[in-house]
């Protein structure tokens, strides 16, 4: 896949995709939307890729909405992309907000590698992964409130209470203040934090682990975790367990984890 503002490094089941626009602190421009808009919305169907790894080159993850490139309204983004896609009605604000939708929909799980800025829609880039692991120099925030605009916006309201609690998103996002690395940690939004040039290292052991997993497995604890977050009793989140279960003790792959942790070796799945 070849993309204007991404580098997508595929590794033995493992996609590991860079922010590409240093220059600009991989700030968000309409050809990124349209970028990872295609990105995350081929992985639904991808049966080769296990995992993704999400950082950015540079100085920083993501700071956020390139604003100067949206103040300049008759700008067209890299590659002849309208500044404003009409997005189902929503135009840029629409476009954008896809993107975590189809991120919490691959059924991929996402480890998010942070290192320095993470802010507004990078912080959202972050929010809306599965693990998340920072280097001793990231400072995310939700800097929408600090542009005149509100802080319920790209999922953050909705990825942010669920992940530190409401008292602390409410202290965040009406602030606007930044949060960082070792807060983060002790707020369990991040797992890990380690020097900035350590980060790819760190992420090993993570990917090692999630690997570990049949790729039925995985996928099916990320859908079903996803689902069961919302759920509307125990039972139902149970019905999805029991649904889970069936279908992954029926593969092939069962079979084999289960001859594998007996012989004490590392699984050989079948499945891509």
């Amino acid at each position: 896949m070849d993309y204007a503002t991404l580098l997508v490094d595929r590794r033995d089941g493992v996609d590991w995709v860079t922010l590409n626009r240093p220059h600009a602190l991989n700030a968000i421009t309409v050809q990124m939307v349209a970028d990872l808009s295609d990105y995350f919305g081929r992985l639904f169907h991808d049966s080769i890729t296990r995992v993704v790894v999400l950082r950015g080159a540079g100085k920083a993850f993501c700071a956020g909405l390139d604003i100067k490139a949206r103040l300049d309204i008759n700008d067209r983004a890299e590659g002849g992309h309208e500044a404003a896609p009409f997005a189902g009605g929503y135009g840029f604000q629409g476009f954008l907000a896809d993107v975590y939708l189809r991120m919490r929909r691959a059924p991929q799980p996402i480890v998010s590698l942070i290192h320095g800025p993470a802010c507004g829609g990078g912080f959202s880039f972050a929010l809306a992964s599965d693990i998340r692991l920072a280097g001793e120099t990231a400072r995310m925030n939700a800097a929408y409130i600090r542009i005149g605009l509100s802080a319920c916006d790209m999922g953050c309201s909705y990825f942010l209470p669920r992940l530190v609690g409401g008292s602390v998103a409410a202290e965040l996002m009406l602030t606007g203040r930044f949060l960082g690395a070792q807060r983060a940690l002790a707020l369990g939004l991040v797992a890990e934090v380690v020097p900035d040039d350590q980060l790819e290292a760190a992420a090993g052991p993570w990917i090692e682990d999630l690997l570990h997993a049949s790729p039925m497995g995985l996928r099916m604890t990320k859908e079903g975790l996803n689902l069961a977050i919302d759920a509307p009793s125990l039972e139902a989140a149970m019905a999805i367990e029991n649904r889970n279960q069936l279908l992954t003790s029926a593969s092939p792959d069962f079979r084999e984890g289960m001859a594998a942790f007996l012989e004490k070796r590392r699984p050989d799945y079948s499945a891509g």
